[in-house]
């Protein structure tokens, strides 16, 4: 039996503005057991990326329980809480967040090199293997001393998946991860997803985008920070399945209110 990477419990997440509370999340609760693929779908401003922040450490929840591989991330520091995201987690956003001075290959190196396990000669030796291994795997090894302006928005979400996934983190959030790109490079970002994910690796995703969504495990649709509904599709097997799982996603949505 799968254990659970993510648990969260009756999460709520209340912004104050201008003397105003304003409840962003409210009483979230769902599960995520390991090799999960999840994504969350919902209207702009139902609270998906806020969901998305506050369960990985970015945000920090008002009240609630946010369980991540059996540890309790509610009482943590920030520093602790910064340490756990550089270690055991991953992060894939719509921005991407390169820096401009270095190449593809250094700037997917760049955040292992800066933490503990970065700091040895042999250990930098390994994480320079790791990073030339990830880029063979997602087929970007010709970029590698490339400057981040000189490829394509799919080639650069791929370097961003190296990225986070040089320090072999126990999840994966994505935030997004095709909202820039057109559909070849979109497509490209979901099969290098698929793959980690057929390796084992748990994620959880914010997308807008049926034909994305369609292609996980498992869709929560949130509105006003409500999960009001879920809908399992299975493992997804091929392209062959893909435009039944898209019908299917597309009918339950409209009955959600989409």
């Amino acid at each position: 039996m799968s254990e659970n990477t993510l648990t969260v419990k009756d999460l709520c997440k209340t912004y104050i503005v201008n003397k105003r509370q304003n409840n962003v999340l409210r009483n979230i609760q769902f599960q995520m057991v390991s090799g999960e693929f999840v994504t969350v779908m919902g209207p702009s401003g139902s609270g998906k990326s806020t969901l998305l922040y506050t369960v990985s450490g970015m945000d920090r929840m008002t009240s609630g329980e946010v369980i991540f591989a059996g540890q309790s991330i509610a009482g943590l520091s920030d520093n602790q809480m910064s340490d756990l995201r550089l270690k055991e987690m991953g992060f894939v956003f719509q921005q991407m967040h390169m820096l401009r001075n270095l190449s593809v290959y250094d700037n997917i190196i760049l955040a292992a090199y800066n933490s503990e396990n970065g700091r040895t000669p042999a250990q930098r030796k390994q994480i320079n293997e790791n990073a030339k291994d990830l880029m063979r795997r997602f087929e970007i090894i010709d970029i590698a001393d490339n400057d981040i302006t000189e490829v394509s928005g799919g080639q650069l979400q791929r370097a961003c998946i190296c990225r986070a996934l040089i320090n072999h983190p126990k999840m994966l959030f994505a935030d997004e991860p095709t909202g820039s790109l057109n559909s070849k490079a979109a497509d490209e970002v979901m099969e290098t997803l698929h793959l980690l994910n057929c390796d084992g690796v748990t994620i959880l995703l914010v997308t807008h985008d049926v034909k994305v969504a369609a292609r996980t495990e498992r869709v929560l649709y949130i509105v006003d920070g409500n999960i009001r509904g879920e809908l399992p599709l299975g493992k997804y097997a091929g392209p062959h399945e893909t435009r039944d799982r898209e019908k299917k996603l597309s009918a339950w949505l409209m009955d959600m209110g989409w």
